[in-house]
């Protein structure tokens, strides 16, 4: 036997040293420590130092009910002891039969199909396998291609990587899948046309899609995805009337609609589904994070019973799986977690304060370098701007020397944890747990008040 690894002390130098993380400048940290959360208590998370920090962010769109919620740990630790794990390849477990059912009952129309994945990129890979293979197996050889919203984020699997609408995240990885189209957001702040009417932008925006559908040929696109609020780029809520043209748009050409949920889903906007909240029936909906509030991993993929009856029929069988899909420890989390959920009335808490929460964050409007505030439910984006009746947006040398020189580190300095992010035009971007009040929309606005009246003299 070899000699017992030595367990360092210093956390910050190994992580360093072994600990690849995601989406990271690692040589940033090569002469800096590496920001180390140790525990979490409610809307709060602590480093290894014992200093506090308001989770502005729910981990990344995540820990819905809050962290340190012991009841789910333990009902990690009771179905572990049961079964720890079985896959779902040709067979069952009680607790994945479970949440199936629970997740169709809360889907809207017939999405009745659950396919689970272990997070929102594989969700988002599946819905897009899960189309092509519709449409074959209804005799449309030819539908494969998908359209999907400029500056969008949808995960990053190839497939997924692909549909993202993010230039500077795929040039490293090209060529990525083919047959990915791009069509304009849903940011009015920017609006090319119809800015002044959210309606008409709306109907603009929603009719480019039937555009791109026509261009590339309908005999040729299967399928399209869409975020109910947008992520990347700072919370491009849905206009007027948008989700009910883009519906009308895909059934008249025969293209499915996946509403992209893995963020908005599960309270995010007040309702178990943001479909919901919008008023449309998608085809599929991809979900993932908030399902568990992050207490364990899990992804779905939730089909109307239309698209999978092809996949019920004969010897057809939808070649595509996942280890830990559907894992019983994460699918009894999540079970607890959607008790906990109508229990505590999460849901109908958002929305009581969503308008609170934007009206204390519209009170930055006052400083300077504040464009706009946008969102819905407990989302929201805060858009920078160097001169407010222009909307002159940062260069980059600004975004790099300000945003994430100074912005991003002060939030955190100031004991905010959020997101600083330039994927488009720069923004801060909020999504704290669902358990916010107001005493944590007035922390938020402070801190964020302070760094951005600083930040404006480093323009």
């Amino acid at each position: 036997m070899g000699n017992p690894i030595a367990v360092s002390k210093d956390l910050s130098r190994t992580a360093y040293d072994h600990l690849w993380m995601h989406f990271t400048r690692m040589s940033s940290y090569e002469n800096a420590p590496v920001p180390t959360i140790v525990r979490g208590e409610g809307t709060y998370i602590y480093d290894d130092k014992g200093k506090k920090y308001l989770d502005g962010l729910s981990g990344l769109f995540v820990v819905q009910a809050g962290h340190g919620r012991r009841e789910l740990a333990e009902v990690a630790a009771k179905q572990a002891t049961e079964l720890a794990f079985f896959p779902v390849w040709s067979y069952a477990h009680p607790k994945a039969v479970e949440l199936a059912e629970r997740l169709a009952h809360y889907a809207p129309g017939d999405l009745n199909k659950v396919f689970f994945s272990t997070g929102g990129g594989e969700a988002v890979e599946t819905a897009w396998k899960l189309a092509k293979q519709y449409h074959k197996l209804n005799g449309n050889h030819t539908k494969y291609k998908v359209i999907s919203r400029a500056v969008a984020y949808h995960g990053t699997p190839q497939g997924a990587l692909s549909i993202t609408g993010l230039p500077a995240l795929k040039a490293p990885f090209e060529p990525l899948v083919p047959g990915a189209h791009k069509v304009p957001n849903t940011n009015i702040y920017r609006a090319p046309i119809h800015g002044d009417d959210p309606e008409a932008f709306g109907r603009w925006a929603a009719d480019q899609i039937e555009q791109e559908i026509l261009f590339e040929g309908p005999e040729t696109v299967a399928a399209v995805f869409l975020e109910p609020v947008q992520n990347a780029g700072g919370c491009f809520p849905p206009p007027p009337g948008y989700f009910q043209r883009v519906r009308e748009i895909c059934d008249q050409y025969d293209v499915l609609l996946v509403s992209d949920e893995v963020i908005c889903a599960f309270g995010r906007l007040g309702t178990m589904f943001a479909c919901d909240k919008f008023g449309y029936i998608p085809d599929i909906i991809t979900c993932a994070k908030g399902m568990t509030s992050g207490y364990s991993p899990i992804g779905a993929t939730i089909v109307s019973d239309r698209i999978a009856a092809p996949f019920y029929k004969g010897d057809n069988t939808f070649l595509h799986g996942y280890t830990f899909g559907g894992h019983p420890v994460s699918s009894a989390v999540a079970l607890a977690n959607l008790d906990l959920f109508e229990r505590e009335g999460l849901n109908q808490h958002v929305l009581d304060n969503e308008a609170s929460f934007l009206k204390t964050l519209q009170k930055l409007h006052d400083l300077p370098i504040v464009g706009d505030v946008r969102g819905n439910g407990f989302f929201y984006g805060i858009e920078l701007v160097k001169d407010k009746d222009t909307k002159e947006s940062f260069t980059d040398e600004e975004s790099e020397r300000v945003l994430y020189g100074f912005v991003s580190k002060k939030l955190y300095e100031y004991g905010l944890y959020c997101r600083a992010d330039d994927r488009g035009d720069p923004v801060i971007q909020l999504s704290p747990p669902l358990i916010s009040d107001q005493s944590t929309f007035d922390e938020i606005e402070g801190i964020i008040r302070q760094v951005l009246s600083e930040a404006w003299s480093k323009i």
